[in-house]
C-alpha cells in the first residue's frame, strides 16, 4: 500500500429471516483508499418461532452489544435474543404479541433511557408496546388500536416534543396511522 494511502479495518454484521431462523453473517476486512477486501463467513442460524417476519438491532440490555429483536408471526409472540460477544447471541427468550405480529420497532417510548419493543400486530388489528424492565427483559404488552392488518411499524418523534411517536401501515385499510406519544 503507498505511504499516502489510508486503511482502517471494518466489522460489518448483517442479519437475515427465514422460516423458523434468524441468520447472522458476520464480515471482516480491510478498506483503503486503493482496494477493499471483504470476505463473509458461513451463516450461523440461531432458532426463531415459526415464520419470523421483521426483525430489529438494537442494545436492549445495556451492555453496548446489539441484540436482535424478532416478530414469530404464527407462534404469536416477539424473541430477544441477547448478544453474548463476538458475534455470537443467546437462545430467544419470547414475550406475548397480538395475533400475527408482522413487524417489530424499538424505542425509548417512557423516557427511561432503555429502548422498547413496538409490534405491528397484523390480525389483531393493533400496535403492541412492551417495556423494557431492565436487564433485556420485557413487560406484557400494552395494545393501541390500529386500521386493518397493520404490516409495518416505525418510531420517531413526529411532533417535536422529543418523544417517539408510532407510524404504522394498514394494508387492510389502505392508510398509515400516527400514533402521538403524551407519556
Amino acid at each position: 500500500m503507498p505511504k499516502s494511502t489510508t486503511a482502517a479495518t471494518t466489522t460489518v454484521t448483517s442479519a437475515t429471516v427465514t422460516a423458523a431462523t434468524t441468520t447472522v453473517i458476520s464480515a471482516t476486512g480491510t478498506a483503503s483508499t486503493t482496494q477493499c477486501s471483504i470476505i463473509f463467513t458461513g451463516q450461523t442460524t440461531y432458532s426463531t418461532g415459526l415464520n419470523p417476519k421483521s426483525l430489529n438491532v438494537v442494545d436492549v440490555n445495556g451492555d453496548g452489544k446489539p441484540d436482535i429483536i424478532v416478530a414469530n408471526s404464527v407462534l404469536n409472540n416477539v424473541g430477544v435474543l441477547l448478544n453474548k460477544g463476538s458475534g455470537t447471541f443467546s437462545a430467544q427468550m419470547t414475550y406475548s404479541a397480538g395475533s400475527t405480529p408482522t413487524c417489530v420497532a424499538a424505542a425509548d417510548v417512557n423516557g427511561d433511557n432503555k429502548p422498547d419493543i413496538i409490534v405491528a400486530n397484523s390480525v389483531s388489528s393493533n400496535v403492541g408496546v412492551l417495556l423494557n424492565i431492565g436487564s433485556g427483559t420485557f413487560s406484557v404488552q400494552t395494545t393501541y388500536s390500529t386500521g386493518s392488518l397493520p404490516d409495518s411499524v416505525v418510531a420517531i418523534d413526529v411532533n417535536g416534543d422529543g418523544k417517539p411517536d408510532i407510524i404504522v401501515a394498514n394494508s387492510g385499510s389502505n392508510n398509515i396511522g400516527v400514533l402521538l406519544n403524551y407519556c
